[in-house]
């Protein structure tokens, strides 16, 4: 890679609806190791209105769904001029996660909105995005992209645990490397916290409150997706059409609906991590907005063993992770560096994956 120092910014935006996530990053590759900080980072919400229509949009035609993707990227074009204005530091590019709405692997099929062109059209600066494409159409599940970070940014951790919108894991040592998806997490948990009102069920405390329902908990683990082996991912639209609305429709109050799927999450996450370790000694490193949730944390744990401890990062990591993970996947598109590996994906090979987009203040 070239010894030149990058300032990227990261775009995420996640399963979870709560908003797109900024992180302005530095990236220098010294003695064949790459040094890299969180320089700025902020999280702007979605708008009630742009959550639904993002919510909504697997529903709607297919002439909805190509606007939105554009008035997405011009939407993102805004929030990051704005955010711009506000730091000394000016990127030389962007890297978009974008949106995701379809991501269908088996059928060679993954969408992720929030066009890059607009996007550059707007700020002014390059643009790389659209970074699943290509390992899908190498027959590839095209996720999870976070081991690129573990492997570069976290290698002195076994296992990278992430509790998103989703809950996913890597594990990496001189034997093994695998990720995958575990369960649904917080995209269960809003949904659930938003019936009341709330956004979130902030620290778990309305969980804590809550009782076991022992049909449902029986249920919710023979959820089939849990007997598949990995390389597997799982799809936002399964889990909203299969899952959620079975816990949901569950004749049971909101508080003991929460108790018991975080339960579910739990005993899911620790047994994933269990087959993975043969119980050596391990430290976990845990992020997402999940590691915030401490109920959540504890109902992990409690099917650990002692000797595996949840190690929970700097607030900026926990929060930032994925779109630090953007500004790497987008370092490594400009070095021309696999960042998309088949080890991890099941591809027939490794990928260098993104779409750049040149623009008018800078081009890469």
């Amino acid at each position: 890679m070239k010894e030149k120092k990058y300032h990227i910014l990261g775009l995420m935006s996640g399963s979870s609806l709560d908003g797109l996530d900024l992180a302005l990053c530095s990236f220098e590759t010294k003695n064949k190791s790459i040094e890299w900080e969180i320089i700025y980072a902020e999280t702007i919400p979605y708008s009630q209105k742009w959550a639904l229509r993002l919510e909504k949009l697997p529903e709607q035609s297919a002439l909805i769904f190509i606007k939105t993707h554009s008035y997405l990227g011009h939407y993102f074009g805004e929030i990051i001029n704005d955010f711009l204005e506000r730091v000394p530091i000016k990127p030389d590019f962007i890297a978009s996660h974008g949106h995701t709405i379809f991501h269908y692997p088996k059928q060679l099929i993954t969408t992720q909105i929030g066009d890059g062109a607009a996007i550059a059209a707007k700020t002014g600066y390059p643009v790389i995005c659209d970074f699943r494409s290509h390992d899908i159409a190498l027959e590839g599940e095209g996720t999870p992209l976070a081991p690129t970070a573990d492997k570069y940014l976290f290698s002195e951790y076994e296992f990278l645990l992430n509790l998103g919108g989703i809950a996913n894991i890597t594990y990496q040592n001189l034997n093994n490397w695998c990720a995958f998806d575990i369960t649904p997490c917080n995209q269960v948990l809003n949904d659930l916290a938003q019936i009341l009102g709330l956004e979130y069920d902030n620290n778990g405390n309305i969980a804590r409150k809550g009782q076991l329902i022992p049909k449902l908990y029986q249920f919710l683990n023979q959820y089939p997706y849990y007997k598949q082996t990995y390389p597997k991912s799982l799809d936002n639209q399964n889990i909203k059409l299969k899952y959620t609305p079975k816990i949901i429709n569950f004749d049971a109050s909101i508080e003991d609906k929460l108790h018991t799927s975080c339960k579910v999450f739990g005993y899911q996450i620790a047994k994933s991590i269990h087959q993975l370790s043969n119980n050596q000694e391990a430290k976990i490193l845990t992020t997402g907005g999940g590691a915030f949730n401490s109920f959540l944390i504890e109902c992990i744990q409690e099917h650990l063993n002692p000797n595996i401890s949840i190690v929970i990062p700097d607030k900026k990591i926990i929060e930032y992770k994925e779109a630090l993970l953007m500004a790497l996947l987008g370092f490594l598109r400009i070095n021309n560096q696999v960042n998309c590996f088949s080890k991890i994906t099941n591809a027939n090979f490794d990928s260098i994956g993104g779409a750049i987009y040149q623009g008018i203040h800078s081009q890469i």
